[in-house]
């Protein structure tokens, strides 16, 4: 029996494997496409090792159902993973929360550009530039216990001065240059 004859016995047993098929998968559409895969994955086969064609063709088709349905599931697990992580339509930024977030993004860059120089310098290279604390010492020819210090100071002036807005520079001020009245 040649390649005709296994392609000859499928088309013979089509009827019962689209049955077969329909049974396993539920979707029309789903089934045209299984038997358009088998008919390809027949079509490259030596028939002359197969004794029961009729049977053979009904276990490939059975296992290329249950590969579908695995391949569905794993895609539907997959696809429902993604939705989960998509941000929802409230999270998305509004006109305004852009506006709002620029503004604070603006009063950031102006309180950290009124660090005394080497804060500011020390804070930008860890924070930005994420570089590590014995490079920024290398850098800026100090200990790393230094840019230790520099950092923790640049922290406590954001802290302090984080509420600080607009027009509002009264409570500005610099590290070491002692406490105001306020707190």
């Amino acid at each position: 029996m040649g390649n005709e004859g296994l392609e000859g016995r499928f088309m013979e047993a089509r009827p019962l494997l689209r049955r077969l098929l329909a049974a396993r998968l539920g979707s029309s559409d789903e089934v045209e496409d299984a038997l358009q895969d088998l008919w390809l994955r027949v079509a490259g086969l030596d028939a002359e090792q197969i004794d029961q064609p009729i049977p053979f063709l009904c276990r490939m088709a059975t296992n290329l159902a249950t590969d579908r349905r695995i391949a569905a599931a794993r895609r539907g697990a997959r696809d429902g993973a993604w939705e989960e992580i998509q941000p929802q339509p409230a999270e998305y930024a509004d006109p305004e929360r852009i506006a709002s977030g620029r503004s604070e993004l603006a009063q950031a860059h102006a309180l950290i550009a009124r660090m005394p120089e080497r804060m500011r310098e020390a804070f930008t290279l860890f924070r930005f530039e994420e570089r590590p604390q014995r490079d920024i010492a290398e850098h800026m020819g100090i200990t790393v216990s230094a840019v230790e210090k520099l950092l923790r100071r640049a922290y406590q002036f954001l802290h302090e001065n984080r509420e600080v807005e607009g027009a509002d520079r009264t409570r500005w001020r610099r590290p070491g240059s002692g406490r105001s009245g306020d707190e």
